[in-house]
């Protein structure tokens, strides 16, 4: 998928490039979408993005948790950005890319949620937002489209990027922060 940006992949061509039968993939995935899914899941694994999301768990306020998820996620984009980019431009052609995208979607945006409530919960969320908004917002300044700009098109380093979502996020969405 990252060597043809995801397109024109068929269950043959995975067939061929594993040295298998196009038979036993289908035994193994009865459906190209459940071979996208399984592919974007077995990245997550080898990339350890449960035990990445369980420091998540260590934070203590909603700031805590907005900063920790962009450290997280601000790390983890360099290295799934091949698959992603593949996945994100055969998404709107392709329905088995676009189940695989939007289930992984929405893990980052129930991140969101989850970080929403918190400052919601803490009575530090900014006014100006509603829940659905604010979790949108959020949801939408973390996207992969907007790392890439940031990073490969703008040259920010991922230290930058990070520090400087960080900052951004909690003006935008904290109450009285001045960082």
């Amino acid at each position: 998928m990252e060597e043809r940006r995801g397109q024109g992949i068929s269950m043959g061509d995975i067939a061929k490039a594993t040295g298998i039968s196009r038979q036993a993939v289908y035994l193994h995935f009865p459906s190209r979408t459940e071979l996208m899914v399984a592919t974007s899941n077995y990245v997550d694994e080898v990339k350890g993005l449960t035990e990445r999301l369980n420091q998540l768990h260590s934070a203590t306020s909603g700031i805590e948790l907005l900063e920790a998820c962009v450290e997280v996620w601000g790390n983890y984009i360099p290295e799934i950005f091949g698959l992603a980019k593949a996945m994100l431009m055969t998404r709107d052609t392709d329905e088995a890319t676009a189940a695989a995208w939007n289930a992984n979607m929405a893990c980052l945006r129930d991140v969101c949620r989850e970080i929403i409530e918190a400052l919601e919960a803490e009575g530090v969320l900014t006014p100006q937002w509603s829940q659905k908004e604010a979790i949108e917002m959020l949801w939408t300044l973390l996207s992969i489209n907007h790392w890439e700009q940031l990073t490969i098109e703008c040259g920010w380093s991922t230290k930058q990027y990070i520090s400087r979502m960080k900052t951004l996020l909690k003006r935008t969405l904290v109450k009285n922060a001045n960082t």
